[in-house]
């Protein structure tokens, strides 16, 4: 079976985003007022596997050898089949 998944990576709390930083400062000199942006990485990954548990489980694994530093991240999965 074929599953597209959703995966969202994003810094733990207590951790800095200098990119997010970036992001809130431009928007400041752009006349915005906004206090806090913190930034997330979005994956869409297509992945053929026997059952949606499967899927999950390589996704989880693909997560915590490549997508994501466990020391630094959370991330999020959802699975869908196609």
């Amino acid at each position: 079976m074929r599953f597209r998944a959703r995966v969202e990576v994003k810094l733990r709390p207590g951790f800095f985003d200098p990119e997010g930083e970036t992001v809130k400062e431009a928007l400041n000199d752009l006349g915005y007022r906004v206090e806090n942006v913190r930034v997330s990485k979005v994956y869409t990954v297509d992945i053929d596997a026997t059952t949606i548990d499967e899927a999950r489980l390589l996704l989880d694994e693909m997560c915590r050898r490549l997508l994501a530093n466990p020391t630094k991240d959370l991330y999020e999965v959802e699975v869908q089949p196609l």
